[in-house]
């Protein structure tokens, strides 16, 4: 089973920044674009941030602002920005693949999930 994987992951202070990346095997263009979702300690997993390879782009009201989600279609990378961090934000993060033509922030509608970074945000 492919998976995506991600980086990036750090402990960082309140208000600080962090830059995650979510690389394919062999540079390999799964699915319709990237996603980013995030699970923090007794949650559900919620959507954070999509980008289809079109450009199209999508954010969750909760980091609207904050976040920014950009690819390099060359390297088939994506990468995920986030500014003015709060530790609200301490999560696992995780990248996966869209499989559908449409922006979607259902997490059904997504494959070729990695396994994840660990994002701490102390106050």
């Amino acid at each position: 089973q492919v998976q995506l994987v991600e980086s990036g992951g750090s402990v960082v202070q309140a208000g600080g920044s962090l830059r995650l990346s979510c690389e394919a095997p062999e540079r390999t263009f799964y699915g319709f674009g990237r996603g980013w979702f995030r699970r923090a300690p007794g949650n559900e997993r919620e959507f954070v941030a999509l980008i289809m390879w079109s450009g199209v782009t999508k954010y969750a009201e909760s980091v609207e602002g904050r976040f920014t989600i950009s690819r390099d279609t060359v390297q088939n990378s994506v990468y995920l920005q986030m500014n003015s961090l709060t530790p609200e934000d301490t999560a696992v993060y995780y990248c996966a693949a869209p499989t559908i033509p449409e922006p979607t922030t259902e997490a059904h509608r997504y494959s070729y999930w990695g396994q994840g970074t660990q994002v701490t945000v102390s106050s």
